[in-house]
């Protein structure tokens, strides 16, 4: 599969895209906190990516006829990845503290990079690891008041491999013109794999309208939209710099439930979402050097 080489203007949008990918998801941190109190997270991540799927099947079910077989495959990998590491954090989630849990899945933007290198065989440079360490000690900073390794934070690591990974593979199979149709086998098969969980154990629906336009903003906007443009955009960013622009969501959640359930802003979040911010101005503002991974320069998974 061939790729073409990425403009100026394309990457530019493609940062913009991935930034408001984060914020997207950032918006969707209140409401799910909320949510989460009156139903499952198995069920709540069975009902949103179900939502989505159907949507995104009737709209544009003539991409997902266009693709090739390999391009299917690999979309179905991808949405199994990315759905088996929606379920992994949320049972972590059952283990350990939202901010703890926050802050080890944020750990995929460190293990980005390392996936990149080992899977695609890529050279980053020194500017680009320090800019990938300096969001993980803003994360840490803005999330951790404590900290000790145990069941769910090791299944939590897990689920950031998982989306480091997906971070990776979509960068590596995605292009521009199948951008659509793979991002719909994705949400497709992660829906598929969250029903395959909640099914056995009985589902329970939202009991309120409210509930409901909660859960359809995320499958639509934050689940849907936010797919279908991540999917565009790592076609034109290599993964690990797609990783650093996506790690910023905390600081978009952070700035959300400030804004609209009244969560205090800190000194901690203050000085961590600044270093997040600092880290992403590091590797996009920084000289472009030659050995800076380029999307078109990328060599191919196998699939």
């Amino acid at each position: 599969m061939s790729r073409a080489t990425s403009t100026p203007r394309q990457s530019a949008l493609a940062l913009i895209g991935l930034l408001t990918v984060a914020a997207v998801w950032g918006s969707s941190f209140p409401l799910t906190k909320q949510l989460l109190n009156r139903i499952s997270a198995v069920d709540f991540l069975a009902v949103r990516f179900v939502i989505a799927a159907v949507v995104m099947l009737l709209l544009f079910h003539r991409a997902v006829r266009a693709l090739n077989r390999r391009t299917l495959r690999n979309g179905a990998i991808l949405g199994a990845l990315y759905g088996v590491a929606q379920i992994v954090q949320t049972s972590g989630l059952a283990h350990t503290s939202a901010s703890v849990s926050g802050f080890i899945t944020g750990t995929y933007v460190v293990l980005t990079p390392v996936c990149g290198a080992l899977l695609l065989k890529t050279r980053i440079t020194p500017r680009w690891w320090f800019g990938a360490f300096l969001a993980l000690i803003g994360l840490g900073v803005m999330a951790l008041n404590g900290f000790a390794l145990g069941y769910g934070e090791a299944i939590t690591l897990g689920s950031a491999l998982l989306f480091a990974l997906h971070i990776v593979g979509l960068s590596a199979w995605s292009t521009s013109r199948e951008a659509l149709g793979l991002s719909v086998v994705q949400i497709v098969v992660c829906a598929l794999v969250c029903l395959v969980v909640a099914v056995p154990g009985g589902m329970a629906l939202p009991s309120t309208g409210g509930d409901w336009l909660a859960i359809v903003y995320m499958a639509l906007i934050s689940g849907a939209l936010a797919m279908i443009v991540q999917s565009w955009a790592q076609a034109h960013l290599a993964a690990s710099r797609a990783a650093i622009i996506m790690s910023t969501e905390p600081v978009w959640a952070a700035a959300f439930a400030i804004t609209f359930i009244g969560e205090p802003l800190t000194l901690r979040i203050g000085i961590g979402g600044l270093l997040m911010l600092i880290a992403m101005l590091v590797v996009e503002l920084g000289p472009r050097d030659r050995q800076d991974p380029r999307p078109e320069d990328l060599p191919k998974l196998a699939a």
